[in-house]
């Protein structure tokens, strides 16, 4: 009984949060200028702007997802990729580094900060950021495998309307 009522109780409480979640017509991202300086200096443009990119489709899945995608009518979810770390080191910090290799593995992740602008204008400011802290959990990932869970995490929360 204790259960039914809880459960009862939690839908009440996030009903309202979940059903409130504006729809969003346009996803953009941007890559933040410390992050740009990293892409030019150090890991590479291609792969940011391909995080980048990835960020935003996982993004516009999970509102899909979520239900709250429109074609017209909703608003805007303006993202910044503040910043991202690698697992393993890209190609260009192998390029320019002869002794490094792709043996070894370290933590990684991302941070996305933004602001989602509702079709009546209220603006409500994002800001998410995940980092693996356990070495363990990064054997066998690829360059980019933690950045990628922490878009992963990120889009299930907006799935969920958080934001």
């Amino acid at each position: 009984m204790r259960s039914v009522v809880f459960a009862a109780a939690l839908t009440l409480l996030a009903g309202p949060a979940l059903a409130a979640a504006p729809p969003v017509s346009e996803v953009t991202v941007s890559i933040g200028p410390k992050l740009q300086a990293k892409a030019e200096g150090e890991y590479g443009v291609a792969d940011v702007k391909q995080l980048a990119a990835e960020l935003e489709t996982d993004v516009e899945n999970a509102l899909r997802r979520g239900g709250r995608l429109t074609d017209h009518g909703g608003g805007r979810m303006e993202l910044v990729l503040v910043d991202a770390v690698p697992n393993l080191p890209t190609a260009q910090q192998l390029t320019a580094t002869p002794w490094l290799t792709r043996r070894g593995v370290g933590t990684g992740g991302a941070a996305i900060e933004g602001r989602l602008i509702g079709a009546d204008g209220k603006t409500t400011p994002i800001a998410y950021k995940w980092y693996q802290t356990d070495i363990r959990f990064s054997y066998g990932a690829g360059t980019w495998t933690d950045a990628g869970y922490a878009f992963d995490k990120f889009a299930d929360r907006v799935a969920r309307g958080e934001y």
